[in-house]
């Protein structure tokens, strides 16, 4: 039976195609107020400077070419059974050619219903206007999650950790919860790996190896261990 990979992703993976993680002093959160654009409070004070907001990241996703580390993720598709979560907005594990990605916090290249969350669009270009409507007549707003909204994925994510018989950590600080403690869902048994060039608190975790390198080198390197 094909052994199962289940890789987690954070910002870091995408920061080497040139998308700025929120905390980065260069980036374009660095000009707004989280709560002013990444919350339903925000939403219902002011809808247009959100869209503005998401239609900037989104025009920056679309910009952006997968790096070194998405193809190599994509590359353990030819000898395992590779499901990805990620806590990333972008498309660059699809566009890599990733298979099975879950995004934990929403799609910037989509939008969804007001009325109606089952409804979700893809967005044909990467502007999103007052005006854009689903089939039910409500605006459209981005498919995100915000900060006080429940992650809907959340519960699928910790079945798929703990189906794992290997689990990747990637780019990500695991400082930000309920995704920081994804974690902890995976079996004593399956082999742990954390790629980050940043130090990490792991104690906890049983059976981890830490790469303390970036994503564009940490993960080809190990993905070529594991296909060799």
């Amino acid at each position: 039976m094909m052994k199962k990979i289940v890789v987690f992703t954070g910002a870091g993976i995408s920061e080497e195609s040139g998308i700025k993680t929120f905390r980065d002093k260069e980036g374009l959160w660095e000009e707004y107020d989280v709560n002013e654009v990444a919350t339903p409070e925000g939403w219902k004070k002011n809808p247009a400077l959100v869209l503005d907001f998401y239609n900037l990241r989104r025009k920056q996703v679309l910009e952006a070419k997968p790096n070194a580390a998405h193809y190599a993720l994509a590359d353990l598709q030819k000898k395992y059974e590779v499901d990805i979560i990620t806590q990333n907005i972008d498309n660059l594990h699809e566009r890599a050619g990733s298979r099975n990605v879950l995004h934990l916090h929403g799609e910037v290249t989509k939008s969804q219903s007001t009325l109606d969350p089952s409804l979700i669009y893809d967005i044909r270009d990467w502007k999103l206007v007052l005006g854009d409507k689903c089939a039910k007549g409500s605006q459209l707003r981005p498919f995100i999650v915000w900060f006080g909204e429940s992650v809907p994925n959340m519960e699928k994510a910790y079945q798929l950790t703990i189906s794992a018989d290997i689990f990747i950590v990637v780019g990500t600080s695991l400082n930000v919860y309920p995704a920081a403690g994804l974690i902890d869902y995976a079996s004593d048994a399956a082999p742990k790996y954390l790629i980050d060039p940043a130090l990490q608190n792991v104690e906890r975790v049983n059976n981890i190896t830490v790469i303390k390198a970036k994503a564009g080198k940490g993960v080809p390197a190990l993905v070529k261990k594991f296909l060799d």
